[in-house]
């Protein structure tokens, strides 16, 4: 199996490291290798599969389009 060598690791992220690995009951060793893992395998994003969200979540808020005039009293409104 290869081996990894990791240098110059901040004292405080180490720390960390070493907290979230006796909460898993893991070694350092195993909690980095469930570390890489997770962020090996993390979810790719599928630009197709995010534009339908963000224009399904459009429309449902659509309405028409605020004016310059409009967004200034918004922000405005309630202040002294």
């Amino acid at each position: 199996m290869p081996t990894i060598i990791v240098k110059n690791i901040p004292a405080e992220l180490y720390e960390k490291l070493k907290e979230v690995a006796r909460r898993n009951r893991r070694s350092i060793s195993s909690e980095i290798i469930a570390c890489i893992e997770r962020a090996v395998r993390s979810r790719e994003i599928d630009p197709e599969v995010e534009l339908a969200e963000a224009r399904r979540l459009r429309a449902q808020v659509a309405g028409p389009p605020l004016t310059d005039e409009e967004l200034t009293e918004a922000k405005t409104k309630g202040r002294p």
